[in-house]
């Protein structure tokens, strides 16, 4: 069972898609945030879950207090998920769903995200997700940052100029890269 971890939605039930995601697991949700809250705090914060599955990482966010959190995900069955959960979750007032691959979110993007949280499907090779990174990077704000969530058996991401990467993290199979704007 997926859940949300803290904040005004802590212990709510997230609904997951039938097949295609892989949703964050809540100890990895946890540990992610509890980093995030230490180096940046979410109050306020414009967040961006590119990838967005089930919603799970975005609406964290929003129940930890972003002011606004925008999920993209292409999957049609996911983004019905992602617009239940945001409603569910009593969360919808602060988010958006966009039905949209993102790499076209990316290149028509206009706004700039103080945190951009990207979950790919495993299947998504490295010079792919790459190339999301180098989008993600022209709209993450002076000082944001950007956190990349993988299997242990993937390489690391590639940071383009302009992100400096901070630290990564272990838990179990899943790693998580952490990235700030420089």
């Amino acid at each position: 069972m997926t859940r949300i971890v803290a904040g005004t939605a802590g212990g709510r039930t997230l609904a997951v898609p039938p097949r295609g995601t892989r949703p964050t697991s809540d100890r990895v949700r946890e540990a992610l945030f509890s980093r995030l809250d230490h180096v940046a705090g979410l109050r306020g914060a414009r967040v961006l879950d590119l990838y967005a599955g089930s919603g799970a990482l975005g609406l964290e966010a929003a129940s930890r207090g972003a002011a606004h959190v925008v999920l993209v995900e292409q999957d049609r069955t996911a983004v019905q998920v992602c617009r239940a959960n945001a409603v569910g979750t009593g969360l919808a007032a602060a988010v958006t769903v966009v039905a949209d691959r993102v790499e076209r979110y990316l290149a028509a993007a206009h706004d700039q995200f103080d945190l951009i949280l990207l979950d790919p499907p495993y299947a998504v090779e490295a010079g792919a997700l790459d190339a999301v990174i180098a989008g993600a990077s022209a709209v993450v704000a002076p000082d944001g940052w950007v956190v990349v969530e993988r299997s242990t058996r993937s390489p690391g991401p590639t940071w383009p100029d302009g992100l400096h990467g901070e630290d990564d993290r272990r838990y179990g199979e899943t790693r998580v890269w952490f990235a700030q704007r420089a």
